[in-house]
C-alpha cells in the first residue's frame, strides 16, 4: 500500500468505522492515513495510533484544499447539515469535491443514498444526487457507495413504539433492507484500500428486506413484546411526530423516509457488501437480538 487514503468525517461513526476496518482489516500503515475532521482533538486517540489528523471544515474551501494535499484517495462521507432552506450541504459537497481536485487526488470516494435522483420523496436526495453529479463532472475516477437505511436507526423509532405497543407508519407494505453500519463501513474501507481505478456505484444493504408490519413481527419474537403497526397517511404522521417535539422541519424528513419505502425506491437487496468486504452482513434479527435491551427498555 504505497497510497495516502483520507477520510473525511473522521470523528462519526461511520468514519470512525472505516478507519478502524482500514487500521485492523486492511493493515494500512496508520502514517498512509489522512482523518480529517473540524476538531482534531475529537480523534486524538487516531491521532494516538499514528493516524495523520487534519482539521477540514466544510465551510471553509481553503481549510478543505489544505487537508486533502497530499492524498491520493478520498473518502467524502455526506456531512450532517440538513439545512434544507439554503442547501447548504450540497454546497459543502461541491467545495469538496473542488479541492479534491485542487488537490490532485486520483480517486474520490463518497457515501450517497439509493435512489438519490429528483423524484426521490427523500428530502434530501438532492443534496445526494447533486453531490453525485458534482463527482461525474470533475473527471476524477470514482466509488460511490448508496448507503441503505442503517439498521442503528430503527433506534429512533423501536423504543417509544415497543414501550406504547404501537408502531406508527405511513411506509405500507413498501420493504427495506436495513444494513448494519459496521458492515457499510466495511465494505467502504474494502472499496477505499483496493487501489482500484475504475469508476462505479454500489448500493449497499442489508441481507434481506422486510416490511414494517414483518419487522414489527421480528421485534415480537425476539422481546416477547406485542408490537401493532398503525397505518396512517403522511399528514397525520407528521402532525403526530411533531407532537412527540421533533421540528416541523425534521418530522418532514422523517415521514420522507416512510414514503419512500412506500414508493418502493428503497426495497432493493445486493450481495455488494459481501462482494466489497468478504464478510457476511449483520441479519436484522442478528441486531435486534444483540440490542434487545436498548430497544426494549
Amino acid at each position: 500500500m504505497t497510497e495516502t487514503l483520507l477520510v473525511t468525517g473522521a470523528a462519526g461513526q461511520l468514519g470512525r468505522g472505516v478507519i478502524r476496518h482500514l487500521l485492523d482489516t486492511h493493515k494500512v500503515p496508520p502514517a498512509r492515513i489522512i482523518a480529517t475532521t473540524r476538531n482534531p482533538e475529537s480523534v486524538a486517540d487516531l491521532a494516538a495510533r499514528g493516524v495523520v489528523v487534519r482539521a477540514a471544515d466544510f465551510n471553509d474551501a481553503t481549510s478543505l484544499e489544505n487537508a486533502f494535499k497530499g492524498a491520493d484517495r478520498v473518502l467524502i462521507i455526506s456531512t450532517s447539515d440538513l439545512d434544507l432552506k439554503t442547501g447548504r450541504r450540497l454546497k459543502q459537497h461541491e467545495a469538496a469535491v473542488a479541492a479534491a481536485k485542487k488537490a490532485g487526488v486520483s480517486h474520490l470516494l463518497y457515501t450517497s443514498m439509493p435512489n438519490p435522483e429528483p423524484v426521490s420523496p427523500v428530502l434530501f436526495a438532492g443534496d445526494h444526487y447533486g453531490t453525485e453529479q458534482a463527482i461525474k463532472a470533475s473527471g476524477i475516477a470514482y466509488t460511490i457507495f448508496r448507503n441503505g437505511w442503517y439498521q442503528e436507526n430503527l433506534f429512533m423509532a423501536l423504543p417509544p413504539a415497543i414501550a406504547s405497543g404501537q408502531w406508527y407508519t405511513s411506509a405500507g407494505d413498501g420493504r427495506i433492507a436495513h444494513g448494519a453500519r459496521d458492515d457499510m463501513a466495511a465494505a467502504i474501507a474494502a472499496g477505499l484500500a483496493s487501489g482500484s481505478t475504475d469508476s462505479k456505484t454500489y448500493t449497499l444493504t442489508g441481507p434481506q428486506a422486510y416490511t414494517t408490519a414483518e419487522i414489527a413481527a421480528l421485534v415480537s419474537e425476539v422481546t416477547g413484546k406485542p408490537l401493532e403497526v398503525i397505518q396512517l397517511p403522511d399528514e397525520a404522521l407528521t402532525e403526530g411526530v411533531k407532537a412527540a417535539g421533533v421540528p416541523e422541519e425534521f418530522a418532514n424528513v422523517i415521514v420522507s423516509f416512510d414514503a419512500n419505502t412506500r414508493s418502493g425506491r428503497i426495497a432493493m437487496v445486493t450481495d455488494a457488501v459481501e462482494t466489497l468486504s468478504g464478510r457476511k452482513p449483520q441479519t436484522l434479527k442478528q441486531f435486534l437480538e444483540a440490542n434487545k435491551a436498548a430497544l426494549a427498555g
